[in-house]
């Protein structure tokens, strides 16, 4: 080897060096941003949160510990990492996770957060009658605010959607039914890539939300692509900070895993940074 090549040599070891350490260690922005992460490798409740890591569900009146019941199953069987829920049917039971002390972060000035979640089963098969809501952010009333993810109700194949409707008055001063409606907040994807012999990747994003002079906005990624954006609403809000939950499977039948919290919109570039977790949200901390 010539004398000369040597610095060259070690110069482009060093540089794959730290390619390759950075392609292994999880990018600090979205360990600063995470709020809440649920795994179910250890049962219903958060292994992090910087809130409450306890796991409800509403029993008549009453709220209760989460547990498992003929509706809803922790399994190791084809998780996505180590344990999943899997909801066997179409029932009552929905888990639930308080979104006060820093969770989810909504205020009525200026909102921002992101939901990810990964997800298994193939809708037109699997789902039954009626619309199915895999995941939701509910306040103290649907008509001051209501997130959701969505299958469709009666289409085949169904559509996949994810909406963010605000005040009742401000997307539907008519007292529309919401299938029917021509114009509505929300991203509706047809042939979603939904399957149950493979995992799906659901990320969604609240923009600015409650904003009097922003541009507020919402985004749906799948898989870590863009799937489009809600946009050119006002997307006001009027929910009580201490009644809003973040709650899992309405109406939902198929797996479900590694549900995270974000405090902030992430970019593209982060929701595929955070999809290629070898080991799932849990590599973050």
């Amino acid at each position: 080897m010539q004398p000369t090549a040597l610095p060259i040599l070690l110069a482009a070891l060093t540089v794959l060096s730290s390619s390759l350490h950075a392609q292994s260690t999880p990018p600090a922005s979205l360990k600063e941003a995470l709020t809440f992460h649920a795994s179910f490798d250890h049962g219903f409740d958060a292994d992090f949160s910087k809130g409450s890591k306890a796991c409800t569900v509403k029993q008549g009146k009453e709220t209760v510990p989460a547990a498992e019941n003929a509706e809803v199953k922790i399994v190791s069987d084809g998780a996505k990492y180590g344990k999943a829920l899997h909801f066997t049917k179409k029932g009552g039971t929905r888990p639930q996770y308080s979104g006060q002390d820093g969770v989810l972060g909504y205020n009525d000035k200026s909102w921002s957060a992101t939901v990810s979640v990964w997800l298994r089963l193939t809708p037109d098969q699997d789902l039954e009658p009626g619309y199915c809501d895999p995941v939701q952010i509910v306040g103290d009333d649907t008509k001051k605010g209501f997130i959701f993810l969505e299958w469709s109700r009666d289409e085949r194949p169904r559509f996949f959607r994810y909406a963010i409707r605000p005040l009742v008055h401000l997307w539907n001063p008519d007292n529309k039914d919401w299938a029917t409606m021509e114009k509505r907040p929300m991203v509706q994807v047809a042939n979603a890539p939904f399957a149950r012999e493979k995992w799906t990747h659901a990320v969604f994003t609240l923009e600015r939300l409650n904003e009097k002079d922003g541009k507020p906005t919402g985004k749906l990624y799948l898989n870590g692509e863009l799937q489009g954006a809600i946009e050119g609403w006002d997307l006001t809000l009027g929910w009580d900070p201490t009644k809003v939950l973040l709650v899992l499977g309405a109406a939902y039948v198929g797996h479900l895993d590694d549900l995270a919290v974000f405090n902030r919109p992430l970019s593209a570039a982060e929701v595929k940074e955070l999809m290629n977790l070898k080991g799932g949200v849990g590599d973050l901390y």
